[in-house]
């Protein structure tokens, strides 16, 4: 069976998930999230990334990234093997870490990335770790609604800039908005063709030639 293909270009917003082999943590401590957000700095900056969103759970994580550069599998390459070396050398361990490949969702931007940005920091709720999103340390929303520094690799003003151009309020509506987000309908209903989350022309615009087909791994 082929592989879904990786849709890359400049510009691209992507919604990207890896989780544990086999279902397993892939952060047993603190140290662990703290060594995966360094690792997260340095690709951010190095593939010139801009980074909406993210949130660390047990067995996986959340990402919403957008690529200047169509270099989406570059980046998630060093991302996901730098954390693992650090991660086995830690625990002294070896193998693999993660599930196969990370799972990319192209987005598009304008009607989608909104929505997406408040389901992502909203994940800790859902899995009942926190009654709040600002209660879970490991997501975006603390840095976004302004309730703490705002990492180097996070970028906010896009995000905060839907809901005006002063800081103070455009945080006060996106906590409102996050706050109404365990009621809103699940995003992921409106996921096309796996691989897609956008309106019908913006698919079109992005489907690959379909003589095309990715080669099977074997």
């Amino acid at each position: 069976m082929s592989r879904p293909l990786r849709i890359e270009f400049s510009g691209a917003v992507y919604h990207v998930t890896g989780r544990g082999n086999a279902r397993q943590r892939i952060y047993r401590n603190d140290d662990d999230r703290e060594q995966f957000l360094s690792v997260l700095s340095h690709v951010v900056g190095r593939y010139g990334w801009l980074c909406h969103a993210y949130c660390l759970m047990d067995n996986h994580y959340h990402l919403l990234v957008e690529t200047p550069q169509a270099n989406l599998s570059l980046g998630m390459r060093q991302l996901n093997g730098m954390y693992t070396q650090a991660y086995n050398r830690r625990h002294r361990r070896v193998g693999h870490l993660f599930q196969g490949r990370f799972k990319a969702i192209l987005v598009e931007k304008e009607a989608h990335l909104l929505e997406l940005c408040r389901y992502v920091v909203l994940n800790p709720v859902r899995a009942k770790m926190a009654k709040h999103p600002g209660q879970w340390k490991w997501s975006s929303y603390r840095a976004t609604a302004g309730e703490t520094l705002t990492p180097d690799f996070l970028t906010v003003d896009w995000l905060l800039g839907q809901y005006g151009n002063k800081y103070r309020e455009a945080r006060k509506k996106y906590r409102v908005f996050v706050g109404e987000g365990m009621a809103a309908p699940s995003p992921w209903e409106k996921l096309q063709g796996q691989i897609y989350m956008g309106g019908k022309d913006f698919v079109k615009e992005h489907q690959p030639d379909q003589i095309i087909r990715e080669v099977p791994r074997r």
